[in-house]
């Protein structure tokens, strides 16, 4: 967390607050949120900084700056950025503050996995941009070794899903998440390729899921909780079946998953 739907929704709320501001002054309160440049490099390369464009990658948002310069935000497991007035006192977990004139960017992280850098990971595609098509899944399908739920993880396949959606979109596909990606059928392929896009989709609909920390930019929570399946439903009954739900751990995470519809 935050995931694809979470990250976008960040994005939309913040773009309009932000575009255009300069940023006057940038104050770093905990130094390893700065990865892979030196902090006084790191201020000297956004200080003065007009914020030109603001997009996402994966679960990545990219800040453009004046001069072609590209600042990164991974937010992690807890990380939030929030639009505040000019002023407003920082909390024990804020660990940086952009000043961009009449308001503040906070950078907010419990846990402080989260923080800035100039450099990109390589990533797949975009699930639900035109480069990620059915051909492009079914190609990266056939030869994995993967069980589904590491392979919906590997953000070199596909970028920006997680654990909750991984989980959700197995659970709209039929597939179950210990299921070996290269034995899937055309039929399967296809089922997954179209809960992939589904899925993601209405999670952005809704807002993005919020089930511990995340908030958008204005401190609003998403509303993707109320219409989980299987995600953080352990030992309730399947709405499909009347199963009970099961968690398991698979490709290192907590998985969620129903062993009758997903079998």
């Amino acid at each position: 967390m935050p995931e694809l739907p979470e990250v976008e929704t960040i994005k939309r709320s913040l773009a309009p607050k932000i575009i255009g501001k300069i940023i006057r002054e940038v104050k770093i309160y905990l130094p390893k949120i700065v990865k892979n440049t030196d902090l006084e490099e790191f201020i000297r390369r956004v200080t003065g900084k007009t914020i030109e464009s603001l997009n996402r990658r994966g679960k990545y948002l990219l800040i453009g700056l004046a001069g072609g310069e590209i600042l990164t935000v991974h937010l992690r497991m807890t990380g939030k950025l929030l639009v505040l007035p000019r002023g407003t006192p920082k909390d024990k977990h804020t660990h940086a503050i952009f000043d961009l004139g009449d308001v503040e960017l906070h950078f907010n992280d419990i846990r402080q996995f989260g923080g800035f850098s100039f450099d990109l990971p390589k990533l797949g595609p975009e699930p639900l941009e035109e480069a990620f098509t059915l051909t492009y899944l079914k190609e990266k399908l056939n030869p994995s070794k993967k069980n589904l739920k590491a392979f919906l993880l590997d953000q070199k396949i596909i970028a920006g899903i997680g654990n909750i959606y991984a989980d959700e979109i197995l659970f709209a596909a039929g597939l179950s998440p210990k299921r070996l990606a290269a034995t899937l059928t055309e039929v399967e392929a296809e089922k997954l390729y179209n809960a992939i896009r589904a899925v993601l989709n209405l999670g952005i609909k809704h807002r993005g899921t919020s089930i511990r920390d995340y908030v958008d930019s204005e401190n609003r929570q998403g509303g993707f909780q109320h219409l989980l399946k299987v995600y953080g439903k352990s030992g309730a009954l399947c709405i499909r079946c009347n199963s009970k739900i099961i968690r398991e751990r698979h490709a290192g995470r907590s998985t969620h998953f129903c062993p009758n519809c997903q079998k």
